[in-house]
């Protein structure tokens, strides 16, 4: 079941990226607290890491227990480890690298040089394996039900790396699936599907910039998920749209919360 979209909308792409790590922060405290743990997916591109800088610089990041925190990519770039395009390279980078996580508890998508070599399929399956061994069976499926899952979105509203019209963003039983041919490079990548986005308590989409502002205002006014993969993109509890005022600007109105900072 979907669930209706809310918007919040910042002044800017740095106060949207402030106010997302302490909204960030407070989810992962909540959850915490009612169970003991947390499980997050990250994003990747300048939205994503943007929002881990300044997880990184907030004071109340100490609020966090970051040994009983779960983290999960969206999707990753098929690259050697330690690539600086890899997704998780650049959280390394920009956060991951000066907390105290627990190794075991970060879930990094596989490398073109790992076990599975070049077969960016094989990998897929592995990652699904992965999630389908952390799903209790409170979570009714074959991916954990994640605290937060974030997701950038793209100027042809693809999310993670689900692009219009490609076999990825028509997937409807696995839960991970290999990418070939993306429109954007690197061609070649692993991806979170559809089923395994909705699959999360709360799905946060960030847009910030004047590129992103048509992505936006298509996937906000009723385009089908083929189309516009973020249309598609929502959660079992809330699905929150976090943009900068130049991400909303080709919004209609009637769209706009009603007190947007």
């Amino acid at each position: 079941m979907s669930t209706a979209p809310q918007l919040v909308v910042h002044r800017d792409k740095e106060l949207m990226a402030q106010a997302a790590a302490a909204r960030l922060i407070t989810r992962i405290v909540d959850a915490q607290a009612s169970r003991g743990s947390a499980s997050v997916v990250l994003t990747g591109g300048r939205n994503g890491n943007g929002l881990l800088a300044a997880l990184a610089a907030a004071p109340a990041r100490d609020a966090i227990d970051w040994g009983r925190l779960d983290l999960w990519w969206g999707d990753e770039r098929f690259l050697p480890e330690g690539d600086p395009e890899r997704n998780v390279t650049q959280a390394r980078e920009a956060l991951l690298d000066s907390v105290p996580l627990d190794p075991k508890r970060v879930h990094a998508m596989p490398a073109s040089d790992g076990p599975h070599g070049t077969d960016v399929d094989a990998a897929a399956a592995a990652y699904a394996e992965e999630l389908a061994q952390a799903a209790g069976p409170e979570n009714h499926g074959p991916v954990p039900a994640f605290d937060v899952l974030m997701l950038g979105v793209g100027p042809d509203t693809h999310v993670a790396s689900l692009f219009p019209e490609l076999p990825a963003v028509r997937e409807t039983e696995r839960t991970v699936v290999g990418v070939h041919g993306a429109p954007k490079p690197p061609p070649t990548r692993v991806t979170l599907t559809l089923p395994a986005i909705r699959a999360a308590r709360e799905v946060w989409l960030l847009a910030a910039g004047e590129d992103k502002a048509k992505a936006a205002a298509i996937a906000l006014s009723g385009a089908g998920e083929i189309q516009a993969p973020a249309a598609g993109a929502y959660g079992r509890s809330r699905t929150l749209w976090l943009l900068d005022g130049t991400a909303a600007s080709q919004l209609p109105r009637s769209l706009y919360p009603p007190a947007s900072a």
